[in-house]
């Protein structure tokens, strides 16, 4: 008798859903260890878990576990009754170190959101109202550090990608860190950047600008798009990662603002999740509606139809697709 363990059925076997069903196991222990600065306080050093517990302020038992958990997991390697950070540890989880991962911190906060998501889904949208607005300074310094993460490995590839003959300004709504904007003004000396962001991030925003050395041509509006009008005389409104956290009618407001914004002729370029027509690819996408589902109140992930709807309405034409790019023209 099969039990089924080892059973290949529609692409997925017994196994991978048992190992599926387990998987936050593994993202918690790391989480916890990344919370509680584990990694940091080892550095490059060797050190037994009774100086680490006292170090991170928790109980001894407790965090000898935590750390056996983590030598499994090949985070940490233990070397008689002391612990040491992996090399790979040793470069992204330390901080001070140059490739310091603090994004992850976000992450850290995503998971106290995805707990709610059997609640969520019953009631069709956010539980936990926490409007962003309302957020802390951790929490955006953490979500700003992801998306930079992010942004800047992608903004170089992508940028070089557009046709930016006839561009001088840019207006980059909900810019962030402002990675996307860095690479803009790099492709030329004739370009300037504005970065459209809401008042607890710009002042983030500007450090970043200011570590690059790029202040000169790349200056920032405080404002809610949602609620305040956008500057207007640009040749090119650059969205990354904007669509996904609003509402359809919100991303229609979104664009007939853009519009406005644009000088005739200008071009709006949407980098986003475009999911395809029954919503179930890529696979990332899918994942990434749960997400909206359980941190914004009216978020998605996007299909290309839609986008280009939106255009239509806000009189703009839509260009060409390139992957999760979408770019429109003012008529």
């Amino acid at each position: 008798m099969n039990d089924g363990t080892n059973m290949e059925s529609d692409g997925i076997s017994l196994n991978e859903i048992m190992e599926m069903s387990r998987a936050f196991q593994k993202s918690r222990i790391f989480l916890t260890a990344y919370e509680m600065d584990v990694f940091t306080v080892l550095g490059d050093e060797e050190r037994s878990s009774k100086e680490i517990s006292e170090a991170i302020h928790a109980d001894h038992r407790g965090t000898d576990r935590l750390l056996n958990a983590l030598c499994a997991l090949n985070i940490l390697k233990k070397v008689g009754n002391k612990y040491k950070n992996s090399l790979v540890a040793v470069r992204y989880l330390v901080k001070g170190k140059a490739d310091y991962q603090a994004g992850l911190m976000h992450t850290v906060h995503l998971w106290n959101s995805w707990d709610t998501l059997t609640d969520a889904v019953r009631n069709g949208g956010l539980v936990r109202q926490r409007p962003v607005e309302g957020r802390d300074d951790a929490w955006f310094a953490g979500f700003i550090a992801a998306m930079h993460g992010r942004a800047a490995k992608e903004a170089p590839e992508l940028v070089s990608r557009l046709d930016l003959s006839g561009v001088s300004r840019v207006l980059d709504v909900g810019g962030g860190s402002g990675a996307f904007s860095m690479s803009f003004v790099r492709t030329s000396e004739t370009i300037r950047a504005t970065i459209f962001d809401l008042p607890n991030v710009v002042s983030l925003t500007r450090e970043y600008i200011e570590k690059e050395g790029l202040s000169d041509r790349i200056d920032t509006v405080a404002g809610d798009y949602n609620k305040d009008e956008l500057p207007h005389g640009y040749d090119l409104t650059f969205l990354s990662a904007i669509i996904h956290s609003n509402s359809s009618k919100q991303n229609q407001a979104l664009f007939t603002k853009i519009s406005k914004s644009l000088n005739p002729g200008g071009k709006i370029v949407v980098s986003d999740f475009i999911m395809n027509d029954d919503r179930t690819r890529p696979l990332f996408g899918a994942v990434f509606a749960l997400n909206m589902i359980v941190n914004t109140p009216g978020g998605d992930t996007y299909t290309a139809s839609e986008v280009k709807s939106w255009m239509k309405t806000a009189g703009m034409s839509f260009v060409e697709r390139n992957g999760g790019v979408m770019i429109g023209e003012k008529v």
